[in-house]
């Protein structure tokens, strides 16, 4: 099931973010800031597959969304020196879409599939001699005469990107030569995203400022981007020709958007669950019902934030509350409580 989230820092992209992200998206490693270590693996995989004027092995990006996968294809694209052709999991409704798509791509191009886990399992099947052996097999007629024919393609890259590396199949998973998984960015690494993003879009923004804006990004460069753009417009409005910390403290204030990232609607689930139901555990269900959001919201669109925070946990009892969730309400943990999660985590021996 697929969701709508359309809060200040949403990690999901609309099409007003496609249109920002293409105007501020680096075309070269060199530009692209974070992720170092896959980064420094990806230079020494491309170097090599140009020396040997060969296509470089499928790679697979995975990791939250926000973080640069689309960027980081099309990067991978422009330091082959190749086209990219860019599609989704869900635009391939039929084999004959992904056998279209794949029979007109040049020597080593690149195809991009975002939402790689989405592929119907029929479309999938039809990749896999793609990928290994770069042909397509097809059957011819039914029955005794059926006949199995092969047809080559060029050899090409496929960069599959998702946010659920789970949900891909063992077969698929295996068939990528390069895995890369993308972590959430530090706020250091936003701060220079953001001075960048601001130098192309003429907005002046002080280093402070940035940095602040970097810490309520929840470590995602799409969000840090669109909060840049929030607060230039309020700057704007309140007569300020630069972004300081000021203006930018007040915008944030104005958004509800705290120092560690977090909004309203994060600050209500972790109200529910200290204040209404003493720190947990709480049913998911339970806790939809309490705050009126969708049960599948929470938990795609707002828990993953807050368990990488250690402000909640997931536990087969029910969500609870952390210490950090208390200090950061300003509610005050009592022995019970604390005894209670003590021996709700002995009892699952973590």
């Amino acid at each position: 099931m697929e969701y709508e989230d359309d809060r200040f820092i949403a990690s999901t992209k609309s099409e007003i973010d496609e249109v920002i992200e293409n105007s501020l998206r680096p075309s070269t490693l060199g530009e692209y800031v974070g992720q170092q270590k896959f980064k420094d693996s990806l230079k020494v995989y491309i170097k090599a597959a140009k020396a040997r004027g060969e296509a470089l092995d499928h790679v697979l990006l995975f990791g939250p969304p926000g973080l640069g996968k689309t960027t980081l294809s099309h990067i991978i694209a422009n330091e082959l020196g190749a086209q990219i052709k860019v599609t989704s999991g869900p635009a391939i409704e039929h084999t004959a879409d992904l056998a279209a798509i794949l029979t007109n791509l040049g020597k080593n191009d690149v195809l991009f599939i975002d939402e790689i886990h989405r592929l119907s399992r029929p479309v999938e099947e039809v990749l896999y001699p793609a990928m290994e052996d770069f042909a397509l097999d097809f059957v011819v007629g039914k029955g005794p005469s059926a006949k199995s024919i092969r047809l080559k393609i060029q050899p090409f890259t496929l960069i599959g990107a998702t946010t659920r590396a789970g949900m891909l199949t063992g077969p698929l998973r295996d068939r990528f030569g390069v895995l890369g998984r993308l972590e959430l960015y530090e706020p250091e690494d936003l701060s220079k995203i953001l001075l960048r993003s601001a130098k192309i879009l003429n907005i002046a923004i002080n280093d402070d400022a940035a940095l602040l804006i970097a810490k309520s990004s929840r470590g995602t460069p799409r969000i840090a981007n669109r909060l840049l753009k929030r607060v230039r417009d309020y700057a704007e409005v309140f007569g300020e020709n630069n972004v300081n910390v000021d203006i930018t403290q007040k915008a944030l204030k104005m958004m509800e958007i705290d120092e560690l990232g977090l909004d309203g609607v994060d600050r209500r689930l972790l109200d529910a669950i200290v204040n209404k139901f003493g720190g947990g555990p709480v049913g998911l269900d339970t806790l939809s019902a309490a705050t009126g959001e969708e049960s599948t919201t929470i938990e795609e669109a707002y828990e993953p934030f807050l368990i990488q925070q250690g402000m909640i946990a997931r536990t087969s009892k029910g969500r609870v509350a952390m210490p950090k969730a208390f200090e950061h309400l300003g509610a005050h943990m009592d022995e019970n409580q604390a005894n209670q999660l003590h021996k709700l985590f002995s009892d699952l021996d973590l």
